[in-house]
């Protein structure tokens, strides 16, 4: 393949952070304290969102996985620097151990009052944090073809960014609680299949004629296709901890979608399975993360999650030189040797006896690990 199909897939990552006081360990709502000298230095690339003990950060468009390691770690130093001014701590994990959401304020802009006063408490108990990863496909038909195959993986990379496991003082028993929160919202989880960017346009249209959303940033999926950028939004993972992970993450689906251009160059196809499929390893994925088994769709049996992992790593091996992302998404493996966020959180709970300081102690150390502390 010519070395120029390859550069269509630029990425973009989000991630939002958690405020938190380190000494009592909870959410703080300072978020407009950050904020401004944080829009100084970083111009749109950092904005609230809805609940002000969250801060979100966004790198620019990055023509390859280095770019997007260099930006994101550089946002990540650059606002732990600020809250840290500011006696606090950033926290990378999709939900806070114990606060609770009816403690927190609601940022106070027009955006977020609409969104509460149509969905009033599934909005205001939206305490999760999450990472969107952009992958560029310039072709609208394409990204639409793509994003049906592409559904299949997604219970595979959230199983190993799992960072959710506690929620208001409770061990949920899950690994991912952040999406059961989330799917209170509506038009969240897996999408269906479209035939074509035309149908999907109709579906799109066809709600904003009926009143039900303004625009397409209220389509929440697990991927969508985003409605300004020429992208393919992931949105199903929890954000992980360590941004080692976040970077592994990002060039796995940046190298799952060149994998599936190069199927669709070669007018070969990728199976496509029912919604109802893909949500129930979806639910593995979220109740045991990388400890538990999915569905083998295509022999029909359970199959431990590493495994198909690492058969998925076997099936994008062959783009990985030509992205040049051999190396990041090679740290798929340590992720699969040492576990994910939320299965160190619980041991960190267990060792501790119980201790949710602790929990938080971990996740305020491992949220910087490996980002240089000036840039």
């Amino acid at each position: 393949m010519a070395k120029s199909l390859f550069d269509q897939f630029t990425l973009g990552i989000e991630e939002e952070f958690q405020i938190v006081d380190p000494v009592t360990r909870e959410l703080k709502s300072h978020v407009s304290e950050i904020l401004d000298e944080g829009k100084l230095l970083l111009g749109e690339k950092v904005k609230p969102e809805m609940i002000q003990s969250m801060i979100e950060v966004g790198t620019g468009v990055c023509a390859n996985i280095q770019e997007a390691r260099e930006d994101i770690s550089k946002l990540r130093c650059i606002i732990s620097s600020l809250a840290q001014k500011k006696g606090m701590r950033i926290v990378a994990a999709s939900t806070h151990p114990f606060s609770k959401w009816s403690e927190q304020e609601i940022y106070d802009g027009a955006r977020y009052k609409l969104l509460v006063d149509e969905l009033q408490m599934v909005a205001r108990s939206l305490l999760i944090f999450g990472v969107h990863v952009h992958v560029g496909v310039p072709d609208d038909d394409r990204r639409i073809h793509i994003m049906n195959a592409a559904r299949y993986f997604l219970p595979h990379v959230l199983a190993m960014t799992t960072s959710s496991p506690f929620w208001l003082g409770f061990n949920t028993g899950l690994k991912s609680y952040r999406c059961e929160v989330f799917k209170k919202f509506p038009r969240t989880e897996i999408p269906d299949h479209f035939e074509s960017f035309q149908q999907y346009q109709s579906y799109l249209d066809l709600l904003i004629k009926m009143n039900c959303i303004q625009d397409g940033s209220k389509i929440w999926w697990d991927i969508r296709p985003h409605h300004l950028f020429p992208t393919l939004e992931f949105r199903i993972c929890d954000i992980p901890t360590r941004v080692d992970d976040t970077i592994a993450v990002a060039a796995l689906f940046q190298a799952i979608v060149a994998k599936l251009t190069i199927l669709i160059e070669k007018n070969l196809g990728f199976r496509l399975y029912h919604r109802r499929l893909i949500q129930e390893n979806k639910w593995r994925a979220i109740r045991y993360g990388l400890d538990g088994k999915l569905l083998d769709l295509g022999k029909q049996k359970e199959v431990p999650v590493k495994d198909l992992i690492r058969e998925l790593l076997d099936f994008v091996d062959d783009v990985l030189d030509d992205l040049g992302s051999r190396k990041e998404v090679e740290h798929v493996h340590a992720i699969l040797e040492r576990g994910t966020s939320a299965d160190k959180q619980l041991q960190v709970y267990e060792e501790s006896g119980g201790n949710f300081n602790a929990v938080v102690d971990m996740l305020i150390q491992d949220t910087m690990e490996n980002v240089p502390s000036v840039f």
